[in-house]
């Protein structure tokens, strides 16, 4: 199924890199006007650059979404583009995994400013601009860490089961503005974000546990994030869709 996104006008934080570019790519490929957000304008550009050069449309955002007032600006930039936002994909994460004596203020402030408050930022936001005749959708990501947690993931699992809560609560309070909000659940994904929490040894318990005998990839997330922004998924709202290759619900 290759959903048409022909037209919308799609903002993804976190995009220069791992799921968040590879969402953007295919966004894009389906004819998506795609607003590229990270911090850095030399994250930015080159996904920009790959996607037209791929023949589709993109712009970037290099704002720091982590405060209410980066995430304005990042959205005012998406929407400023075409006079319209049609979908807005909260994928920006900062992750440590730590044991619960390490844990430290200056961690958990910075986890939940990029991974939990800018989601909250980004729905007020959001409101704002996504038309009612129109409609919008949202996609949070969130992880089946929110579902089945490990040892060392006390502030990751907590913020991920958070983005559920929200999410549902979400769904509750928009859907008469005509406004779906979704979730992604991933379980482990190789990206140059999780290089440091992975090794040979981790991957084949991993495979070994599950189902389909495989890790997911950028590309099975990203295609699960562009069927739930499309017209495909008109009739759902408050879901957490979970692409895991059955782990979670396998291994119990």
């Amino acid at each position: 199924m290759h959903q048409d996104l022909s037209g919308r006008v799609a903002l993804i934080t976190g995009a220069g890199a791992g799921i968040g570019r590879e969402t953007a790519l295919q966004m894009a490929a389906r004819g998506a006007i795609v607003c590229v957000n990270d911090l850095k304008e030399e994250l930015v550009a080159p996904v920009v650059d790959d996607i037209r050069t791929r023949g589709g449309q993109a712009f970037g955002a290099p704002v720091n979404i982590a405060s209410r007032e980066g995430m304005r600006e990042a959205i005012q930039r998406a929407f400023a583009h075409a006079q319209r936002l049609d979908i807005l994909v909260n994928n920006a994460a900062w992750v440590r995994y730590q044991a619960i004596p390490e844990i430290m203020p200056e961690t958990i402030e910075r986890m939940l400013d990029v991974g939990f408050k800018s989601v909250i930022w980004s729905l007020q936001e959001a409101v704002a601009v996504m038309d009612p005749q129109r409609g919008g959708s949202i996609v949070n990501v969130a992880s089946v860490a929110a579902l089945r947690s490990a040892a060392n993931s006390v502030v990751y699992s907590g913020i991920k089961a958070g983005i559920l809560g929200i999410t549902r609560a979400a769904a509750a309070e928009l859907g008469p503005r005509n406004i779906r909000v979704n979730a992604v659940c991933p379980s482990a994904v190789p990206t140059e974000g999780t290089q440091r929490n992975r090794n040979a040894e981790r991957d084949a318990n991993r495979i070994a546990r599950t189902p389909l005998g495989r890790l997911g990839t950028v590309q099975d997330i990203a295609r699960s994030i562009c069927f739930l922004a499309s017209d495909e998924a008109s009739f759902m709202t408050a879901q957490a869709l979970t692409v895991d290759g059955g782990i979670t619900l396998t291994n119990i």
